[in-house]
């Protein structure tokens, strides 16, 4: 059975998907599909931003609460993969594919994160 990721490793995960989510037009060379770089950037946006304001090692406001964190996380995972076809680029071979892999990204983190390693003040 694979191990929980942990509230840290969820951190640096996070973390992690923002420069990855605002490079992935150039390096997957679909800078040219303004909706979906768009879409790169507010992605990222939100995910800096409930990252920022989570209860955790790595949240500077520590307001929202972890598990309400890995829900957002796993909603943005889903809108994320399911984009292509919501908002009409899903012929792009390029960018579907990158939706489909922040999608993935996200889910898994909400989804494998273990939800009951928090700070004793998030019930």
């Amino acid at each position: 059975m694979q191990k929980p990721i942990s509230r840290r490793q969820h951190g640096f995960t996070d973390y992690s998907y923002i420069p990855l989510a605002l490079a992935l037009p150039k390096l997957a060379g679909f800078e040219e599909e303004e909706t979906a770089t768009t879409l790169t950037r507010v992605l990222a946006g939100n995910i800096l931003a409930s990252s920022l304001f989570t209860r955790a090692e790595w949240g500077l406001f520590k307001k929202l609460p972890f598990k309400t964190h890995l829900v957002l996380d796993v909603a943005v995972g889903v809108l994320a993969a399911s984009s292509p076809w919501l908002f009409g680029f899903a012929k792009n071979k390029a960018a579907r594919n990158s939706f489909l892999l922040l999608g993935a990204f996200g889910i898994m983190a909400g989804t494998l994160s273990q939800p009951a390693e928090m700070l004793h003040d998030e019930e």
